[in-house]
C-alpha cells in the first residue's frame, strides 16, 4: 500500500512539474537592428503567434533588446512589426532541451527609403475598403496630375471640386465636411486646398458615412486629409512653386519646414497665391411683361498667404504636447458689370458697375496634449482650438439707366466678425487584442457679428438712403460620445452613439432712414433654438477571404444652417436678383444606410456600393419675389417636404501593365425632391415634386514612360441635375499632362493642359416661377507648369515615429 502511495505521489510530482514546465518556463530573447544602419531600433513590436493567434507578446527596449518570459514549451511563429517597416516573422521552438531560445540579431528593413530627409512614395496610388471609411493612399500617380491637394481631388472616387467656386463636393453633395490629419480647419476648405502641396498628401480618407466619433454635420460626410510625417532628425523641407495661364497668369507656392532636435520637434508652412481671375456669364428671363437678356462679366485680383508655426515637444515615450499657429491673410478685390436689356422698347435697359475691395485675417491657436497609457493602444487626446476671423468688404456701385438717362451711386460696407472655440477630449482603450472602447466629448462655441451699412444716392432726383442692419449670431454645441468595437475572425463590428444639445441666438436689426420719409424703418427681430439630438451609428464588416471585402453601416446626420443661410442681411444683388438668407430655416437630419463590396485582383481593386438617405427638411435653393421690388427676385433657402435618395458607384484602381495604371469610378443617384415653389402668375405658392437621375463618371489614366518621366490623361463627366426650379446641364472636361524628376530624384517638373477643348461650363433651363436660361463661364481652359523640390537630410528618430506616425491624427508638420 505504502509503494502504492509513493508511486502515485512521485507520478504526480512529474505530472506537475511537467505542466508547470509546460505551461510558463519558456523564454524568447534577441535583439532588433535597422538593416541600413545596424543600430538598435526600441519599440518594436514583438508578438508570439500560436496557430495564427496571438498569446503574449512585447516591445524593444531602447538599446533594441526584447525579453518574452513565461512561454509554454511549444512551438510558435515570433512576429516583429513597426511602422515603416517590412514585417519579419522567426519560427521558434521550445523544448524540455530548449527552453530559451535566443534569436540574436533580428534585421528589419524600412519599407520606404529614406531620401534627403523626405519621404519617397509609391509609385501607384491605392485603394482600401476599411470598415468605416475608404482610404486612398497617394502616389506618383496622383501627385502627377496636379499640384496641390485641389487639383488632385477631381481624381478620387466620388469627389468633385467646382472648376470656378473651388467647392467641394463628395458623391455629388457639397454638405461634406474636410478634416486634415483629423481635425477641423477654420480656414475655407477651398482655399486651404490650394495651399497644400499635393507632395505633403500621404492619404485621403473618404467617410461617407462617419460614426459617433466624428460630428454629424455635412449629409455626404467627411473628406480626411492626412499630410506626411517628418520622422527625421535636422532639418527637412520641401517648395513647390506653380504658374497657371489663363486669361492672366497665376502664382501658386509653398514652402515647409521641419526641424527636429532632442525632444522638441519645429515645423513652419507658407502658401502663397496670387492671381486675377475672370468670368463672364448671361442669364435669358422670360418673366410675362418683362423679358429680358443679363449679361455678366468682371475679374477678382486675390492675394492670399497662409503662415503656420508649430512646435512639438516629447515629454517622454507616453506624452506629448503640440502647438501651432496659423495666420490666414487674404486681400482681393475686383471689379464686375450687369447689363439688362429688355425686349420690349418701353422698359428702360440699364447697366451695373461694381468695384470692390474683400479683405480676410483669420488667426488661429491650437493647443494639444497626447498621453499614451502602459497598456497598449490606450491613449488620451485632449485639444483647444480657437481662431478669430475679420473679413470686411466695401463695394460701390453705380447704376445707370437709359430713356431717360439717370444714374444712382450705392455704396455697401460689409463688417464680419467670428469667434470659434472648440475642446475636444478623447479616450481610446483596447479592451483586450479583439475588443477596443472609444469615449469623448466636444464642446463648440461661436459667435458672428454682421454690420451691414448701405449708402444711396440718385443726385438727379434729389434722393438719399441710409441704411444699416446688424446681425449677431452665437451658436453653442455640446456633445458626448461613445464607440464599441468587436473583432472576430471574419466578422468586425463598430456600434456608438453622440448626444449633442445644440443651442443658438440671433438678434437681427434693420434701421433705414431716407429723403423719402415714407421709407423710413426701423425693425428688429430675434431667432432662439434650443434642441437635443442622438445620433447612432452601426459598422459591420465581413472579409470573406484576402479578395472579399463587405462593409455595411447605418448613421444619422445633420446639416445645420450656416451663417450665410440664416443671415437676412443680402449677400449680394443686381437690379433683377438678390441673395439673402432665411432666419426661419431649420436643420436638415439624414438617416444614411450603405452597403460596400471590395474585390482585390491581380491588377488591383474594385469596390461597389449602394447607398440610401431619408432626408427630413431637406435645405434647397428658391427663387420668389421680392415683396418691396416687384422687378426683382431674391434667392434664398427654404426646407422643402421630407425626401429621400439612393445611388450606385464603382469605382477601380487597377495596374493594367507595368506602363499603364487607371483609377475609374461612376456613380448614378435617384432621387426624389419635394417642396413649395411660387407661382410667377398668381404669387402663390404651390406644392412641387421632381424626380431626379444623376449620373457622374471619371478616368485618371497614368503612363510611366521612362522611371523618369510619366504621362497622365484625366476624363470627367458630370450628369445633369434637376431641381424644383431649374435643370443643370452636363458638365465635362479632358486634362492632360505630364511630370519629369529631376535632381537625382529630389525634384520634378510638372507640366498640365486643363479643359483641352474648352467644354467646362455652367448652364441650366428653369422653368419655375418663369422661364430662365443661363450659363457662366471661367478661365477652365488653363496650362500649368511647376516645379517640386525636396531638401535636407538626418538620421532616422525611432522616438519620434512612434510617436509622430502611430498617430495618424496628430496635427503636426501640415497645413490646417
Amino acid at each position: 500500500m505504502k509503494l502504492k502511495l509513493f508511486v502515485f505521489l512521485t507520478l504526480c510530482t512529474i505530472g506537475f512539474t511537467t505542466a508547470q514546465n509546460a505551461s510558463g518556463n519558456g523564454v524568447i530573447t534577441g535583439k532588433v537592428i535597422d538593416k541600413n544602419s545596424q543600430q538598435p531600433i526600441p519599440y518594436v513590436n514583438v508578438s508570439v503567434l500560436e496557430d495564427s493567434k496571438i498569446i503574449t507578446g512585447g516591445i524593444t527596449q531602447e538599446n533594441g533588446n526584447f525579453t518574452i518570459k513565461g512561454l509554454p514549451l511549444k512551438k510558435y511563429l515570433v512576429e516583429f512589426q513597426f511602422i515603416g517597416y517590412k514585417k519579419v516573422t522567426k519560427e521558434v521552438t521550445l523544448s524540455e532541451n530548449n527552453k530559451t531560445v535566443n534569436l540574436n540579431n533580428v534585421i528589419i528593413e524600412e519599407e520606404a527609403v529614406q531620401l534627403a530627409g523626405v519621404e519617397i512614395v509609391k509609385e501607384r496610388s491605392t485603394i482600401e475598403q476599411k470598415i468605416d471609411r475608404k482610404v486612398v493612399n497617394v502616389g506618383k500617380d496622383l501627385i502627377a496630375s496636379g499640384n496641390t491637394a485641389s487639383d488632385i481631388m477631381n481624381n478620387i472616387p466620388t469627389v468633385s471640386v467646382d472648376p470656378q467656386t473651388k467647392e467641394l463636393s463628395l458623391r455629388g453633395n457639397s454638405n461634406v465636411r474636410v478634416l486634415i490629419d483629423g481635425k477641423p480647419s477654420n480656414i475655407d476648405a477651398g482655399q486651404l486646398l490650394q495651399q497644400i502641396p499635393s507632395s505633403s498628401i500621404k492619404q485621403i480618407e473618404l467617410i461617407t458615412n462617419p460614426s459617433a466619433k466624428y460630428n454629424p454635420e455635412g449629409m455626404s460626410g467627411i473628406i480626411n486629409i492626412i499630410l506626411h510625417k517628418n520622422s527625421q532628425d535636422g532639418f527637412n523641407g520641401s517648395i513647390n512653386s506653380g504658374v497657371t495661364f489663363g486669361e492672366t497668369p497665376k502664382v501658386n507656392s509653398a514652402l515647409n519646414l521641419n526641424y527636429r532636435v532632442g525632444k522638441v520637434n519645429f515645423y513652419s508652412n507658407y502658401g502663397f497665391n496670387h492671381g486675377l481671375n475672370a468670368n463672364r456669364g448671361h442669364i435669358n428671363s422670360f418673366r410675362p411683361n418683362l423679358e429680358n437678356r443679363q449679361e455678366f462679366g468682371g475679374s477678382n485680383l486675390n492675394t492670399s498667404h497662409l503662415v503656420k508655426l508649430g512646435m512639438d515637444y516629447y515629454i517622454d515615450e507616453k506624452n506629448t504636447i503640440s502647438f501651432y499657429t496659423n495666420q490666414n491673410i487674404v486681400a482681393g478685390g475686383g471689379d464686375g458689370y450687369t447689363t439688362i436689356n429688355y425686349d420690349s422698347a418701353l422698359l428702360r435697359d440699364s447697366k451695373q458697375f461694381s468695384y470692390s475691395d474683400n479683405d480676410n485675417y483669420t488667426q488661429t491657436y491650437d493647443l494639444a496634449y497626447k498621453h499614451d497609457f502602459s497598456k497598449k493602444g490606450e491613449t488620451l487626446d485632449f485639444q483647444a482650438n480657437f481662431s478669430n476671423t475679420e473679413s470686411p468688404e466695401k463695394t460701390d456701385f453705380k447704376f445707370n439707366q437709359t430713356n431717360p438717362t439717370s444714374t444712382r451711386f450705392t455704396t455697401n460696407d460689409i463688417e464680419r466678425d467670428t469667434d470659434y472655440l472648440q475642446i475636444n477630449l478623447d479616450y481610446v482603450n483596447p479592451i483586450t487584442e479583439s475588443i477596443k472602447l472609444e469615449l469623448g466629448a466636444e464642446t463648440r462655441i461661436q459667435k458672428i457679428t454682421n454690420d451691414f451699412d448701405e449708402t444711396i444716392s440718385e443726385p438727379s432726383e434729389s434722393y438719399n438712403r441710409v441704411g444699416n442692419s446688424n446681425f449677431v449670431f452665437t451658436r453653442n454645441i455640446h456633445s458626448l460620445y461613445t464607440n464599441f468595437g468587436k473583432q472576430w475572425t471574419k466578422w468586425s463590428a463598430q456600434v456608438g452613439v453622440r448626444l449633442e444639445q445644440y443651442e443658438i441666438d440671433g438678434d437681427f436689426q434693420n434701421v433705414v432712414t431716407s429723403s423719402n420719409s415714407t421709407e423710413n424703418i426701423n425693425d428688429r427681430s430675434a431667432i432662439k433654438d434650443d434642441i437635443f439630438s442622438v445620433y447612432p451609428s452601426v459598422f459591420f464588416s465581413y472579409k470573406m477571404n484576402d479578395k472579399n471585402t463587405f462593409n455595411f453601416n447605418y448613421s444619422r446626420r445633420v446639416d445645420r444652417p450656416s451663417i450665410g443661410q440664416i443671415s437676412p442681411i443680402r449677400e449680394w444683388t443686381t437690379p433683377l436678383v438678390e441673395s439673402r438668407g432665411n432666419p426661419a430655416l431649420e436643420p436638415q437630419f439624414t438617416n444614411s444606410f450603405e452597403v460596400n463590396y471590395t474585390r482585390t485582383t491581380t491588377i488591383g481593386a474594385i469596390t461597389a456600393g449602394v447607398f440610401y438617405r431619408q432626408i427630413n427638411d431637406e435645405i434647397g435653393r428658391v427663387i420668389y419675389k421680392n415683396p418691396d421690388n416687384n422687378n426683382q427676385d431674391i434667392i434664398s433657402y427654404s426646407n422643402f417636404d421630407n425626401n429621400h435618395a439612393f445611388g450606385t458607384e464603382i469605382s477601380a484602381n487597377l495596374k493594367v501593365a507595368k506602363w499603364w495604371s487607371i483609377n475609374a469610378s461612376s456613380d448614378a443617384y435617384f432621387k426624389t425632391v419635394r417642396g413649395t415653389v411660387e407661382n410667377a402668375n398668381t404669387g402663390n405658392q404651390e406644392r412641387a415634386e421632381v424626380d431626379v437621375v444623376i449620373f457622374n463618371a471619371r478616368m485618371n489614366h497614368n503612363f510611366v514612360a521612362t522611371k523618369k518621366l510619366r504621362f497622365n490623361l484625366f476624363a470627367m463627366y458630370r450628369g445633369k441635375d434637376l431641381g424644383l426650379q431649374f435643370e443643370r446641364k452636363p458638365m465635362y472636361r479632358m486634362d492632360v499632362g505630364s511630370t519629369y524628376t529631376i535632381l537625382k530624384g529630389k525634384g520634378s517638373i510638372t507640366a498640365r493642359m486643363n479643359d483641352v477643348f474648352e467644354t467646362m461650363n455652367f448652364s441650366f433651363d428653369g422653368s419655375i416661377p418663369y422661364r430662365q436660361t443661363g450659363a457662366f463661364y471661367w478661365e477652365s481652359q488653363t496650362f500649368y507648369i511647376g516645379f517640386n523640390y525636396m531638401f535636407g537630410g538626418g538620421k532616422n528618430s525611432a522616438l519620434q515615429r512612434k510617436q509622430r506616425d502611430q498617430n495618424e491624427t496628430q496635427g503636426s508638420g501640415g497645413l490646417l
